[in-house]
């Protein structure tokens, strides 16, 4: 199965996400725009409407997608709606791109039990899916080819200390 979530950078998502077990892959890539196969530097500068993705590629009978929904949002800083961290602007806000509505359910109730425990809501995007672009090839594993330079990516975006 699959899920797809928009954390910010999607280099700094993709590690929790491949280390949960009952994950087979992770995949950076864009979701949410209209354009057809945008280009890194087009949904950087915001200009296509799709947010830095990732497609969480898992077998349902190993790790559920409620765990999957948990996990993303405690990776993330559901309440920032200009972006995660450092990382500013539409194409780095959080979203969960459902696939179906046992998806849609859940994804809905845990937006609406943090909202409860917290006061307000979540600015979390709760959208359908509608399509997914893989993202260039640099993008893919960033933290495992690239260590020093991911762990000061952590460190400078403020995720290490969350």
């Amino acid at each position: 199965m699959e899920a797809y979530f928009a954390g910010g950078c999607f280099w700094c998502i993709t590690p929790p996400f491949r280390a949960e077990p009952g994950v087979t892959g992770v995949v950076s890539g864009y979701s949410g725009g209209s354009e057809q196969a945008p280009a890194y530097e087009d949904v950087k500068a915001q200009r296509t409407g799709h947010r830095e993705t990732v497609r969480v590629d898992f077998d349902p009978d190993a790790v559920s997608y409620e765990r999957l929904v948990d996990l993303f949002l405690e990776n993330i800083d559901p309440f920032d709606a200009g972006g995660q961290f450092i990382d500013r602007g539409a194409s780095y806000t959080a979203a969960i791109y459902y696939t179906d509505a046992d998806q849609e359910r859940i994804a809905r109730a845990k937006l609406a039990v943090l909202a409860e425990r917290c006061g307000h809501p979540a600015a979390v995007a709760l959208e359908p899916f509608r399509g997914f672009w893989r993202a260039e090839e640099y993008h893919q594993d960033y933290d495992l080819k690239n260590p020093e330079a991911f762990r000061e990516e952590l460190i400078s975006s403020g995720r290490k200390s969350r």
